[in-house]
C-alpha cells in the first residue's frame, strides 16, 4: 500500500489543505469509524447520517487526515465540493501511479464469484490484488484502489451497478486493460427498464479502456453474442452451448461437491475441475481461464490454482449442522441466480427444503419473476419456506406448479419462518436458504441453528 501526501491527494482532486499538513500521509481509505484502521484517510459522506458528524472519532482512531466538505478544527484534513467525487479521483491516480494491469468484471449474476476465480487464476503468476466483497461500487471500488501494495502486478476489480453511467464513472477510474461481462440478466430492470438497457449499462465498461484493451465475454449469453459486430472492441469469447466461442466447456459432469469439465482453445485441450455444485459455475470458470490465458498463464497453473479454488462465504457456503445439509447462499439473488441454486438443490439426494427470501430491484417483473421461481421450486424441492413481501407469490407458483399447501407456505419475520422450519426439518434433509442481500436470509439460518429457537 503507497504512502499519498495531503499535497499530492489535494492536487488529484482539486482539494485544499492547510499548508502545515502537506508533508501527512495516509495509507488506504475509510467512511465507516467502526472500520477504520489507523493511518487511513477518513472519507466524510453524507448518505443515512452526516459523516461530518464522525470526524473527531475518525481522529481518535487513528485516522491520518479526512476528506470532507468542510473543517471544523485544526486536524489534517482536504476540503473538497463533493468527498465522494473527490475519493475517485485520488483513487484514479494512484491507479495510474501503481501502473499495475487491470481486469475489470461487471455481469449481472456470479460477477464476484468470477472475480474470486480470476484472482485465483492469476495468484500463482502475478501480484495480484482484488476488490474484498461489496466493495463494487464509487466508494468501495475506489477505497479497495487505494488499499493495495505498490507491488501489484494485477488488480482485478469488481464493477457494480443499478443505473446507467455508475459502470461507466467505475471504468474511468478503473482504466481496464482486460474486460469481462459475465452475463446479462434481470436484476436491476427495475431502474434499467430491459434488458437490453441492462446490456448497455454493462458495456460503459469500454469507455475507460484504451483502443488495445481486450474485451471477454460470455458467448452462450444472447445478448453479449448479439453485440459482437457493433463493440469497438473485438471480443474473445467463452461459452459452452456455442460452438463459435474462442475458449469452449465441454463434457461436464457433476457429482455431489464436484464439476469437471474440459477446456478447449484451439489445438490445446486440458481438464478443469471445481469443488463446486452447479452447471453455472462452469461459465465463471471459464471466464477466469480466458483471462489466464489472454495474460498467458500456464494452462497447468490455470488447472491447479481452480482445483483449489473456494467461494466466498455466504456463496453456496454447505455445511453440515442439526443432522442436516445446509446449502447457505445468502448473499444476493436474482431469477437466474435463484434458477441456479435450486438446479443444485433439486440435484441432492434427500428430503429438499428451499427457503427463499425475495428478489429485489425487479421493477415490472417482480411479481412475474417471483411467481416463475415458484414453479421452478416446486420441481426441485420437497417443502418450499418463503419470506418477503413477495413471498406470497412464490407460494402461489408453486400451488400452481403441484406443491400441496401443507409443504408451501410464506412467512412474515425472519424468526417465524425459523420456528416453522426448525418443527418441520429431520435428520438428513437438504436445505437451501437464498435470497437477495437486503433481505438478510442469513438471520433465518442463525435463528435455525441457535438452540433456543
Amino acid at each position: 500500500m503507497g504512502r499519498i501526501t495531503l499535497a499530492q491527494a489535494a492536487q488529484w482532486c482539486g482539494g485544499q489543505i492547510d499548508p502545515k499538513y502537506a508533508e501527512v500521509t495516509f495509507l488506504g481509505a475509510c467512511n465507516d469509524t467502526r472500520k477504520i484502521e489507523p493511518g487511513q484517510l477518513f472519507v466524510a459522506l453524507k448518505a443515512a447520517r452526516d459523516g461530518h458528524d464522525f470526524v473527531p472519532m475518525a481522529l481518535e482512531k487513528g485516522a491520518a487526515a479526512v476528506l470532507c466538505e468542510h473543517c471544523d478544527g485544526d486536524y489534517p484534513a482536504i476540503v473538497v465540493a463533493d468527498p465522494r467525487r473527490a475519493l475517485g479521483d485520488i483513487a484514479r491516480q494512484e491507479r495510474k501511479r501503481i501502473g499495475m494491469k487491470v481486469v475489470g468484471v461487471t455481469g449481472s449474476v456470479g460477477k464476484s464469484t468470477t472475480k474470486e476465480m480470476i484472482a485465483c487464476v492469476l495468484e500463482r503468476s502475478f501480484r495480484v490484488s482484488k476488490t474484498p466483497a461489496n466493495f463494487n461500487n464509487d466508494i468501495g471500488m475506489p477505497m479497495a484502489i487505494l488499499a493495495m501494495s505498490e507491488d501489484t502486478q494485477v488488480a482485478v476489480l469488481e464493477m457494480g451497478m443499478n443505473h446507467f453511467r455508475e459502470i461507466a464513472y467505475l471504468s474511468s477510474i478503473a482504466r481496464p486493460d482486460v474486460a469481462v461481462i459475465v452475463n446479462i440478466g434481470t436484476m436491476h430492470i427495475e431502474h434499467l427498464g430491459s434488458q437490453e438497457g441492462i446490456l448497455q449499462a454493462k458495456m460503459e465498461i469500454l469507455e475507460g479502456m484504451r483502443e488495445d484493451g481486450k474485451l471477454i465475454l460470455n458467448g452462450d449469453d444472447t445478448l453479449l453474442w448479439g453485440h459482437r459486430q457493433s463493440s469497438p472492441l473485438k471480443a474473445t469469447y467463452f461459452g459452452v452451448q456455442n460452438g463459435e466461442c474462442l475458449i469452449k466447456g465441454s463434457q461436464v459432469e457433476e457429482a455431489e461437491g464436484l464439476i469437471r469439465f474440459w477446456v478447449t482453445f484451439g489445438n490445446l485441450t486440458f481438464p478443469v475441475e471445481l469443488a463446486l455444485e452447479g452447471r453455472h459455475f462452469v461459465l465463471d470458470a471459464l471466464a477466469a481461464v480466458t483471462v489466464g490465458m489472454e495474460l498467458g498463464v500456464n494452462p497447468s497453473k490455470i488447472q491447479e490454482s481452480l482445483s483449489q479454488f473456494r467461494n466466498m462465504a455466504g456463496r453456496q457456503e454447505i455445511f453440515q449442522a442439526k443432522g442436516c445439509t445446509i446449502i447457505k447462499d445468502c448473499y444476493n439473488a436474482g431469477p437466474e441466480s435463484m434458477a441456479a441454486a435450486l438446479e443444485v438443490l433439486g440435484k441432492r439426494a434427500g428430503r429438499r427444503i428451499a427457503v427463499l427470501g425475495d428478489m429485489l430491484e425487479l421493477g415490472v417483473c417482480t411479481q412475474a419473476e417471483h411467481y416463475r421461481v415458484g414453479r421452478i421450486a416446486a420441481e426441485k424441492a420437497d417443502m418450499i419456506f418463503a419470506y418477503g413481501p413477495n413471498g406470497g407469490r412464490v407460494i402461489d407458483g408453486a400451488l400452481t406448479g403441484g406443491m400441496r399447501a401443507a409443504v408451501a407456505k410464506a412467512y412474515d419475520s425472519h424468526e417465524a419462518l425459523a420456528v416453522a422450519l426448525k418443527r418441520m426439518v429431520k435428520a438428513g434433509d437438504v436445505i437451501l436458504v437464498k435470497g437477495s442481500r437486503g433481505m438478510h436470509m442469513e438471520l433465518v439460518l442463525e435463528a435455525f441453528l441457535r438452540e433456543d429457537t
